[in-house]
């Protein structure tokens, strides 16, 4: 079990890092990102509430402790990941990595917080 926790502290802290650096650069370098979703056909007005989204999704993982608004946080940021993993496939830029990263931080903190939590 300890190791388990120490797993998932680990898969969820880096989660946490990438997904606040990303709403970082939403918020940040909102130029270089508009281009980036006017590349993938996005329009540019969902840039802020989507990065406010990640933000909200990171503290729902961290600290609600009702079961049906973390699944939902863990379902959304799977969501986000896959359409990201494809975006960048489909232009072509090469940057699909990171997707695949935060996918498999995803897939391992949630399946260590099941093991956790017993369910």
């Amino acid at each position: 079990m300890k190791t388990t926790k120490i797993i998932y502290y680990i898969a969820t802290a880096l989660l946490t890092l990438l997904m606040l650096f990303s709403a970082g650069m939403y918020f940040f370098n909102h130029a270089e990102v508009a281009e980036m979703f006017t590349a993938f056909g996005y329009p540019t007005y969902i840039i802020y509430p989507y990065a406010i989204a990640k933000i909200l999704g990171i503290v729902a993982i961290w600290f609600v402790k009702n079961k049906i608004i973390k699944e939902w946080a863990y379902a959304g940021f799977f969501f986000a990941f896959i359409f990201a993993f494809f975006a960048h496939f489909m232009i072509g830029d090469g940057e699909q990595a990171g997707a695949v990263l935060a996918m498999i931080l995803l897939v391992t903190s949630y399946i260590t917080d099941k093991k956790i939590n017993n369910v």
